[in-house]
């Protein structure tokens, strides 16, 4: 386990010309160690759970970090949070500030977990997630959404990456991963 670092999630494997392919076996069951970790943080509206306004903000704020020359290939993830029935989160690893853009750092000790299916059963990938961790507040939890619908489509997988916060990580094991 590498500070910062998630598993590659290979841009030139993509025959759609949008989502490239995903790898689920290099994203499950990983431990993942934030510190400062830069995103672009942008807010969607939803209607009941369901984003009404997601295409364009990820458009415009794609084209700012694209803008701004703060992409990493090797290290791109959206994380999202659907924190109401009225509004979604949606943070954006970069490697430098973007102008116009609201920043956030995450910082924490993170576990996944792979799901494939249709979006609907978000709500039981989050149950599973929190079950699977110890501690006595709620954990903060995000989801990779790997594919678009219409790629979800044709590879015939929707897969789906669960982040869940592991507060009660083992400090030792997180120092010693994160030097080697």
């Amino acid at each position: 386990m590498h500070e910062n670092r998630v598993p590659l999630y290979d841009q030139t494997d993509n025959p759609t010309g949008c989502c490239p392919r995903f790898n689920p076996e290099e994203w499950d069951a990983q431990h993942l160690h934030f510190k400062d970790k830069l995103f672009v943080k942008a807010k969607t509206r939803s209607i009941m759970h369901i984003p009404v306004n997601m295409g364009k903000v990820f458009g415009d704020t794609f084209k700012a970090i694209e803008g701004a020359e703060a992409t990493d290939p090797s290290q791109f993830i959206v994380l999202s949070a659907d924190n109401s029935p009225w509004a979604g989160e949606h943070l954006f690893a970069v490697t430098k500030d973007v102008p116009g853009q609201e920043m956030i750092r995450v910082s924490g000790d993170f576990k996944t977990k792979v799901f494939e299916g249709p979006y609907k059963n978000a709500r039981q990938w989050r149950d599973t997630l929190v079950e699977s961790v110890d501690g006595d507040q709620e954990p903060r939890t995000f989801f990779f959404y790997t594919t678009c619908p219409k790629c979800a489509k044709y590879y015939d997988k929707n897969y789906v990456v669960g982040f869940v916060e592991d507060t009660k990580a083992d400090v030792q094991d997180v120092r010693r991963a994160v030097a080697n």
